[in-house]
């Protein structure tokens, strides 16, 4: 742990949080079906070479394991771990898995073997006429040009297989509901990547005048994420000019100017990330205060409606009317209409934060206390070259919310 970081203490998952979930999945469940879940698998970098691991979020949310192959089974009273089938050559690189590790964090005694395991489960799945699991995504999802982790669709097909007249239950809604109302420890894990993401904030706001490009600061994240043993939970934002009008700018190596410079970080622990960002101006003008003024204070108008009951689809429609009176007034739209807002103001105000940095919930549902979202609206001139976005992260209480990265003020004060 680096100096800056050092009165931090990291806030530690146990196997009773994985017990836990596994707990009051069953309970939502109540059905007698088998449930049975995938990890991810390794997807092929190039040649021999895998991609880093990324694990599925909802089977760590209930197992806490980072193995990749590995199956969940919740049978009745019972639960058990199928281990990967593993080429004895691939354990020469990769080692062993370590199966007491396996057994401490996810709370779960039996972790058989790929083929006992397998047994057992196949002669369950050739008697029952459900099984419960997570239905897998399309093979490639065609919105965001990308392919799915085929793990889940392998394992459905490892079930049809088996059984051709199954029936399969899903539990993406019932995990999307468990997982979008955080406990205490995802609370603390959530605040911890907060607290090391706005030291980065402000690191990089001492400095700014000695970076000469986006990747001179992307450096500087990287060096004080490994420094600090955190991971990032996407892509670091680093977006000078008329690079902040691409929302999920990735960037290359463009040289930092006078224009305004959008960073939108998140560094996380265990998975739990932070999801902040500012707009920054060296020499600020009149025209970029304006337009920061706006943002900020259409922020500030969206955080007073986030309050148990709310209604994040009626809240998203109310805060865009709002940003369209901000457009009127900064002269850009003369009529406040859904058509003219989104030329100025694309994308939504709020998402779900937490193990996945988009993370599962529900939209058409009243919001709860113990829901994390991050507030972040933005406005994005292309005929004037730039745009100013605001994101903080907000924990729903009982009375109202809370801004957890309020000690990285949005304000230009």
């Amino acid at each position: 742990m680096s100096a800056m970081g050092a009165k931090l203490r990291p806030p530690e998952f146990k196997s009773d949080f994985f017990i836990g979930n596994r707990t009051r999945l069953r309970e939502r469940f109540k059905g007698t079906a088998p449930i049975v879940l995938s990890a991810n698998g390794l997807l092929q970098k190039s040649a021999d070479t895998a991609y880093e691991f990324c694990q599925d979020s909802s089977f760590w949310y209930l197992t806490g394991v980072n193995e990749p192959s590995v199956v969940l089974v919740m049978d009745k009273t019972s639960e058990y771990l199928i281990l990967p089938e593993i080429d004895p050559r691939r354990e020469v690189f990769d080692g062993e898995i370590n199966t007491d590790k396996l057994k401490k964090i996810s709370g779960i005694d039996e972790v058989l073997s790929n083929e006992e395991g397998w047994g057992r489960l196949s002669r369950r799945v050739k008697k029952v006429k459900h099984i419960a699991t997570l239905k897998p995504s399309p093979e490639y999802i065609a919105p965001l040009d990308m392919y799915a982790n085929p793990a889940r669709a392998h394992l459905v097909r490892q079930f049809t297989a088996l059984n051709p007249e199954l029936k399969l239950i899903d539990l993406n809604k019932d995990l999307a509901r468990l997982r979008s109302v955080k406990s205490a420890v995802e609370i603390e894990a959530i605040n911890y990547a907060i607290v090391h993401t706005t030291r980065i904030f402000k690191q990089i706001k001492r400095r700014l005048d000695s970076y000469q490009s986006e990747n001179d600061i992307l450096a500087e994240i990287m060096h004080y994420a490994t420094a600090n043993q955190l991971g990032l939970g996407y892509d670091p934002v680093i977006a000078s000019g008329k690079n902040g009008l691409t929302l999920h700018y990735s960037g290359g190596n463009c040289r930092i100017n006078k224009s305004p410079l959008i960073l939108d970080i998140g560094l996380s622990w265990q998975g739990y990330a932070a999801d902040i960002t500012r707009t920054l101006l060296p020499q600020q003008t009149k025209r970029f205060i304006q337009v920061h003024r706006a943002v900020y204070e259409i922020q500030q108008k969206a955080i007073s409606m986030l309050k148990p009951g709310a209604i994040l689809s009626d809240y998203e429609e109310a805060v865009s009317q709002y940003a369209g009176e901000k457009l009127r007034e900064l002269g850009l739209i003369k009529t406040v209409e859904p058509k003219f807002i989104k030329r100025f103001y694309p994308h939504s105000t709020s998402h779900f934060l937490g193990l996945d940095v988009h993370d599962v919930g529900d939209y058409s549902e009243p919001i709860k206390t113990g829901m994390v979202l991050t507030v972040e609206p933005g406005i994005y001139i292309r005929q004037e070259g730039f745009g100013v976005r605001i994101e903080d992260d907000v924990l729903i209480t009982d009375t109202g919310s809370v801004v957890l990265s309020n000690k990285l003020p949005g304000n230009l004060a």
